[in-house]
């Protein structure tokens, strides 16, 4: 039979692992919606916004659940941290130079017979 203090040790931990899981899930949240803040403001796609999200944490060495925070706050707060709004405005126009090439690329292809 197990003991009472076993019960409260395995309570303890639990109840430290369902906190672990919710601040998890929260920066994930979060990361998901500065995610749609970048495809909003930069009019790229959700996989070139998650890519645009993860270099400006790099250019920026911020963790990119920092950058998330600050990139979901800014449409209420009006403003970003200049070296975050400048790697944004760069890793942007980079990501849209990229698809721009790899378009005019697709465009001057033959079309394949049906």
């Amino acid at each position: 039979m197990a003991r009472c203090g076993d019960h409260d040790r395995e309570i303890a931990a639990l109840r430290a692992q369902a906190e672990r899981l919710k601040h998890a899930l929260g920066k994930n949240a979060v990361v998901d919606q500065a995610i749609g803040v970048v495809i909003t403001y930069g009019g790229v796609d959700a996989e070139t916004g998650r890519q645009v999200l993860e270099e400006v944490s790099r250019r920026t060495n911020a963790e990119p659940a920092q950058v998330a925070e600050h990139l979901v706050r800014w449409p209420r707060r009006t403003w970003l941290p200049s070296t975050l709004h400048q790697a944004l405005d760069a890793t942007l126009e980079r990501a849209r130079s990229s698809a721009s090439r790899a378009d005019t690329q697709d465009r001057s292809r033959p079309a394949s017979a049906p």
